[in-house]
């Protein structure tokens, strides 16, 4: 499916609500399957969380979690321990080009039993489930923190608990303490203290009930909206000024673009400050937050300012290789790019083409990045519905703003 996004002016004020984190979802899906008294309330919509739930009911011997890579990790581990049961977990086509062999290695390392079922390192693999008999694992620092997060999760279910060591200068740190406030939420506890975490062993918790804070990943195109609008503002919820979630650094990346926040009770209004407009400091590290990447790119690319990020090694991994895939896009709207493994610098530009159709290659961020440049020229999104796998009401919401939007 693809939609024309024809250019309008600005956004009509409105308020929206914005769909549960689909990373704290997935992480409590995990807990509430070993520890069915959890109860949990504004669970995502999207696409993988949807996949998650399915996958954890299942009876059927091969699962296929698609394009979720979230459910991947987190199922890996979850069905290692899941005493006598056979899985093999598979995924699509993409899916079975990213690398799950770290994570594989350290369920091996404490007593699980793993066989890859084609090529070595990657997915599909075969999980024969057992409990594990070793209660400590060392894992390189610098990987992604789902790998850690599937670890974690696992952790308070083993015989007596887990103690991760982490090697090096660790990645994706607010992910890692968003797993271990969720557990201590649950009533599990553990620490994260000199690159180790200590997770005890809990056979059963007291019942909980859990909210779910919606997705600051989401929130991101909403910033951008704001940014590219004449004097736009919305208000969207359900948030916290005490997020867990990394992305929520957007509050501050976003006063260099000309929006600033202000927060509710469950809510952000986000409104449109031309003066504030300084642009993203110079080599801005994004390693704690790297899914709001192409958001950030994007606004700028619309602005017609330049930025230069790093921290962004994690994403030529996801479900396309995104740094490429932006600089394509990019570059087909009359901008500048070049990148590293690690880096991506933008150059100022000074018009934006029109009528372009950007590819999505298979990755909802992409889709959902670049339709705010509405705001600054007609555009095309091929794949739109690619959406569904995190924000599946997007589209709907951008037309409640105001944008038009055509088959």
């Amino acid at each position: 499916m693809s939609l024309k996004l024809s250019q309008i002016t600005n956004i009509t004020n409105n308020t929206l609500q914005v769909t549960g984190s689909k990373s704290e979802t997935n992480r409590l899906l995990i807990l509430q399957a070993l520890y069915p008294n959890i109860t949990i309330e504004n669970i995502s919509n999207s696409d993988d969380s949807n996949l998650m739930q399915k996958a954890l009911i299942s009876n059927d011997q091969i699962v296929d979690i698609h394009h979720a890579g979230t459910a991947m990790r987190f199922l890996t581990a979850y069905f290692a321990i899941q005493k006598g049961k056979e899985t093999v977990l598979t995924g699509s086509a993409r899916m079975q080009e990213r690398p799950i062999k770290i994570l594989v290695e350290a369920l091996q390392k404490i007593g699980c039993t793993i066989q890859y079922e084609n090529e070595e390192g990657y997915p599909p693999i075969r999980i024969l489930g057992k409990q594990p008999d070793t209660n400590t694992v060392s894992l390189e620092a610098n990987i992604s923190s789902q790998y850690i997060s599937a670890l974690m999760l696992i952790a308070s279910s083993l015989p007596n608990g887990l103690e991760i060591s982490l090697v090096g200068k660790v990645t994706s740190v607010p992910y890692i303490k968003m797993t271990l406030s969720l557990l201590q939420d649950v009533g599990i506890k553990g620490t994260f203290e000199n690159n180790k975490i200590t997770i005890k062993h809990y056979k059963s918790i007291e019942p909980v009930h859990i909210v779910v804070e919606s997705d600051w990943s989401s929130a991101s195109y909403f910033y951008s909206i704001v940014a590219l609008s004449n004097n736009g503002s919305v208000t969207i919820g359900s948030y916290k000024k005490e997020s867990y979630q990394g992305d929520a650094a957007l509050v501050e990346i976003y006063k260099n673009l000309g929006v600033e926040t202000a927060f509710g009770e469950h809510t952000i209004t986000l409104t449109k400050t031309s003066e504030s407009v300084t642009g993203i400091p110079e080599g801005l590290d994004l390693s704690n937050c790297p899914d709001i990447a192409q958001t950030i790119v994007v606004t700028c690319f619309g602005l017609g300012l330049g930025c230069y990020l790093t921290g962004l090694h994690t994403l030529k991994i996801k479900e396309t290789d995104r740094l490429e895939a932006l600089k394509i896009e990019i570059e087909k709207l009359g901008g500048i790019v070049e990148i590293t493994d690690n880096s991506l610098k933008l150059y100022p530009r000074t018009e934006i083409k029109e009528g372009i159709s950007i590819a999505t290659y298979h990755d909802h961020r992409m889709a959902m990045a670049f339709a705010p440049l509405a705001l600054r020229t007609t555009l095309y999104i091929e794949e739109a519905d690619v959406v569904s796998k995190s924000y599946p009401d997007f589209w709907s919401d951008l037309k409640k703003l105001g944008f038009l939007i055509t088959d």
